[in-house]
């Protein structure tokens, strides 16, 4: 009876005790995903909170500004006439772009320059700003010879703008707004105010392109100073400081400044306390880019982008005669509504798949066979700047007719720019594209597709001469586009 008695006791104490764990399991998972849950939670609040818009409308006021510029730059150099007028080829990015007939480029240019300035005042901005957009995007895709990198930059900022409400401060937009109110503004319309998730957006595009430019700088030729200290010594006789640029000291140090700079510049400009000397880094590093290379408007728009980083609202205090009369928000963020986390839910979800796309395109080169820095495969999209300079002794492109076997060589100067020459004998896709036009004109006017091939002999950053490609290889019977890769030699 007492045996019977503990037994029962005993099951029933096993009991609550198994009972007990599972709980404790339970619990302990619970407050794991809870923790999860609540850390996303946090983070969309903090991305959906309004901020102050006052320095994104600076940036945007910059951004355009330095777009009509480009387009005067282009105007006064001739350059829309020499880069897409004159050629009778285009290394197009997508087949179906290209150039509009007659004077139409002329008028695309001045189209983007009053798109330019209506974004830069924040008149019309919705429209404005898409239609510059799409505008900078056709330039871009037009011909491969022309690819800048801070020509890509340009597109993919003026996309992030267009996406943005950049107009709701320090814009003629927002003055009519407050001209068609009697009371100022509308009635439940926020203050000057934006979500924070678009101006994260462009700061952390800016971050990826100095990351990425120094991951880029990870290699054998930049850090034993090539080809900098050849880049360098070609301003010798600049006044005063000519023979120390001159100098492969100067060439070393200069590389290894560049590596660190580029590596943490995001990490300065993101932190509160560190943005100052960050601030003062950039706008050393890329005044000296300026007047050392000739880079176009990138070195000014790393600097023009320094406005989006530090406090929010820092142009109501610089710049107070900007902003008289306007609804100043403060200084704090306003929490977002309820209804705020529903409504910003595909911001949120395109604004983690953009960053998620341009995270991994520039490691894309890993996938494919060989240096990068010879053969280019995954070289353009991935901000790899200033890093390799190929020296071409050797240039021949051959035609072999199939039924006779007659092999001639090609006057390559009567099918192409010296622009496009010159960016096509380093650039093995841009070989493969032309001898698939080469091959494509010879079937149009013989019936036959003929055998393309090149003899390309190059060096990389001062290396020894080799061939870029296969001289054998029929470039016409390559796959082309932008995923298509031409297998290096093998030697």
């Amino acid at each position: 009876m007492t045996t019977t008695t503990m037994t029962t006791a005993d099951r029933s104490t096993s009991t609550c005790t198994a009972s007990t764990r599972a709980n404790t399991s339970t619990t302990s998972t619970g407050t794991r995903t809870g923790t999860g849950s609540d850390l996303a939670r946090r983070w969309a609040a903090y991305l959906t909170a309004e901020v102050d818009a006052a320095s994104l409308a600076v940036f945007r006021a910059g951004y355009g500004a330095l777009i009509a510029w480009e387009v005067v730059r282009y105007a006064l150099h001739d350059r829309i006439y020499r880069y897409y007028i004159e050629p009778g080829f285009f290394f197009s990015f997508v087949p179906f772009v290209r150039p509009w007939g007659g004077t139409g480029m002329y008028w695309h240019f001045g189209a983007l320059f009053v798109l330019a300035l209506l974004c830069a005042v924040g008149l019309f901005y919705r429209v404005s700003a898409a239609l510059l957009c799409a505008a900078l995007t056709y330039v871009f895709l037009l011909d491969k010879a022309q690819y800048l990198n801070h020509l890509y930059l340009l597109c993919l900022l003026g996309l992030l703008l267009a996406a943005a409400p950049a107009h709701r401060a320090l814009s003629l937009d927002r003055l009519r707004a407050r001209r068609a109110s009697p009371a100022g503004a509308a009635p439940g319309a926020p203050a000057e105010t934006v979500p924070r998730l678009y101006l994260f957006a462009l700061k952390a595009q800016i971050a990826i392109v100095y990351f990425y430019g120094g991951i880029a700088k990870l290699n054998g030729d930049w850090l034993r100073g090539q080809p900098l200290t050849m880049w360098l010594a070609e301003h010798g006789d600049a006044p005063l400081v000519g023979p120390l640029l001159a100098s492969p000291t100067a060439g070393l140090a200069l590389s290894y400044a560049g590596l660190f700079i580029d590596l943490s510049m995001g990490f300065l400009l993101f932190s509160r306390r560190a943005f100052p000397i960050g601030a003062a880094l950039a706008v050393a590093f890329n005044f000296s880019n300026a007047l050392l290379f000739n880079i176009g408007i990138f070195p000014y728009a790393m600097i023009a982008s320094l406005a989006l980083f530090g406090d929010p609202s820092w142009p109501r205090r610089r710049l107070p005669f900007l902003f008289k009369g306007a609804d100043a928000p403060g200084d704090d963020a306003r929490a977002p509504s309820p209804a705020a986390p529903q409504r910003s839910a595909l911001p949120l979800a395109l604004l983690h798949g953009y960053l998620l796309f341009h995270l991994v395109v520039p490691l894309r080169h890993w996938v494919y066979p060989g240096d990068v820095a010879w053969n280019e495969a995954g070289h353009r999209f991935s901000w790899r700047m200033k890093l390799r300079d190929k020296n071409v002794s050797e240039l021949g492109i051959h035609v072999l007719d199939p039924r006779t076997g007659v092999r001639e060589p090609l006057d390559v100067e009567e099918w192409l720019t010296s622009r496009q020459l010159g960016e096509m004998c380093a650039r093995p896709d841009m070989l493969v594209d032309f001898a698939h036009h080469v091959a494509d004109r010879w079937r149009d006017d013989f019936g036959v597709r003929p055998i393309v091939t090149a003899k390309v002999v190059a060096s990389l950053n001062g290396g020894p001469l080799r061939d870029l490609v296969d001289p054998t290889l029929d470039l016409a019977s390559q796959p082309s586009g932008l995923l298509a890769v031409v297998q290096p030699p093998r030697y």
